[in-house]
């Protein structure tokens, strides 16, 4: 496991799912935690869990759409732990489906609101903190959704799609001032959120396994083992890259 003692990093989306399953990756390798959501009670639950188990994080309840709540996500990075190393930008939701013609107005601005605009913000609090402690790695949670067409969920798409962008973009901008940023894009995760597609269209499901090449879902632990890689220095070359994970679906 990469070793990130003595280095602190921020995780959102961090009470459940793949935010839930990083915050404690990040923590078994070392790293101080600050775990970002908004929903307390599940956010606090991870922090507690991370404690239990021998690690350091804090909980701050944050809507990564709201620039003053970054900003004080950061803040408390660096007030708690004396900098920033790492952030990893996952907070995210999927939306209403709906043909494109038929997207609710109010669905395309929350969606883009969270998705896109925040890790947006994310990185334009994130990273002034990491220059000021002499560079650090970000981690933003795309998509296969921001690689290749879904149907009906557009705004979700348009929002994964940036975010391949806005990485590229950072890790061009500030890679010679020593702050790497890179994304992932998980496939199908056992998250809540699969879990409820699951209750509710199970033959849906079974379809999107059966389709997969490796012929199984993946686990959130494969994505925040993921994150934690790519912020450290086993992966010190590696920088606006995009990496998918998703059992070889996109591949075919």
């Amino acid at each position: 496991m990469s070793d990130l003692h003595d280095r602190t990093a921020i995780v959102t989306g961090a009470s459940g799912g793949i935010g839930e399953a990083a915050a404690k990756r990040f923590a078994e390798a070392g790293a101080n935690v600050v775990a970002a959501d908004v929903k307390v009670e599940d956010g606090e639950a991870t922090v507690a869990d991370i404690a239990d188990a021998g690690g350091e994080a804090v909980f701050v309840e944050a809507d990564v759409s709201d620039p003053d709540d970054v900003a004080a996500m950061v803040e408390t990075a660096v007030d708690t732990y004396g900098g920033l190393d790492y952030a990893f930008n996952n907070a995210g939701i999927e939306g209403e489906s709906e043909p494109m013609a038929d997207q609710p107005l109010d669905n395309w601005a929350r969606v883009i609101d969270v998705n896109l605009k925040g890790v947006f913000l994310g990185m334009r609090a994130e990273i002034p903190a990491m220059l000021a402690d002499g560079g650090g790695a970000i981690v933003n949670t795309s998509s296969v959704a921001g690689q290749v067409a879904f149907p009906e969920i557009s705004p979700y798409v348009a929002s994964k799609h940036g975010v391949i962008g806005l990485t590229k973009n950072a890790a061009v901008e500030y890679s010679g001032q020593g702050v790497r940023v890179n994304a992932v894009c998980p496939g199908v995760i056992e998250t809540p959120m699969v879990a409820q597609s699951r209750e509710e269209d199970p033959e849906m499901m079974e379809a999107v396994t059966r389709a997969t090449p490796l012929g199984r879902i993946g686990q959130p632990e494969e994505i925040g083992d993921a994150a934690v890689w790519l912020c450290s220095e086993e992966a010190s070359f590696v920088t606006g890259e995009t990496m998918t994970i998703d059992g070889g679906y996109v591949s075919q």
